[in-house]
């Protein structure tokens, strides 16, 4: 009797125990998966091009938050870049309808050290901030001018129901490929509201209305 029932009961502690690893190494690669999915991994890539952008005419009417918007094409633009951060914003307001996800994007220099260097990015209301531990670090991308130069937060506009789906799908470590025209954007209500947003044209600018306002036309992820 007590053979057996040590026997039966050992082999049941052991069969559960082996279940429960099992569990447990699923619910670790799934949790994994998921936090890859959603937080993206740290990467660097060399010899990123700047982008490119020609002047261009066009625009498009739509209605957006009881706002008629009038987005109007003022550059083509083209840009290859590396991820370096997202945003999503879910508001009510006119911005975040037209615009539900930030991508701060990289390039250049600044693309190639991103993991030498701890730019410790981070978006916020709309904004892209990064920080170093000491300036002196920088020199390897032109200081922090060449910073500036070669990175830029960007708030991107679906054309339609592919590029919202691809914008979605962005992360951070992604190499990716946007095209689509720089934008300013002018919304009126019948209040009398208004509203506006006027993409930066240059690479060059940096602080309050440096951000690059991009109706996405189209999304290529790039090796």
């Amino acid at each position: 009797m007590d053979y057996y029932g040590g026997n039966y009961y050992g082999g049941r502690k052991k069969r559960s125990g082996i279940l429960i690893f099992v569990l447990l190494l699923v619910v670790a690669v799934i949790i994994f998966s998921l936090i890859k999915g959603l937080g993206g991994r740290h990467r660097a890539i060399a010899g990123i091009r700047e982008p490119i952008q020609k002047e261009t005419t066009g625009h498009v009417d739509t209605k957006v938050a009881g706002y008629d918007v009038h987005i109007e094409y003022k550059y083509s633009y083209d840009i290859e870049a590396l991820v370096v951060s997202t945003k999503n914003y879910s508001g009510s307001g006119v911005g975040d309808r037209l615009s539900p996800k930030d991508v701060a994007l990289a390039w250049g220099k600044v693309a190639e050290y991103n993991k030498k260097i701890d730019f410790n990015w981070r978006q916020s209301g709309r904004w892209v901030n990064w920080s170093v531990s000491n300036v002196d670090v920088l020199d390897p991308v032109g200081g922090m001018d060449g910073v500036a130069k070669q990175c830029s937060n960007n708030h991107l506009i679906p054309a339609d129901t592919r590029a919202k789906k691809a914008i979605k799908k962005i992360k951070k470590g992604d190499h990716i490929r946007i095209q689509g025209y720089l934008v300013y954007i002018d919304g009126k209500k019948s209040d009398g509201s208004t509203f506006y947003w006027y993409s930066s044209t240059s690479r060059d600018d940096d602080g309050d209305g440096a951000c690059e306002v991009i109706y996405v036309t189209s999304v290529e992820w790039l090796k």
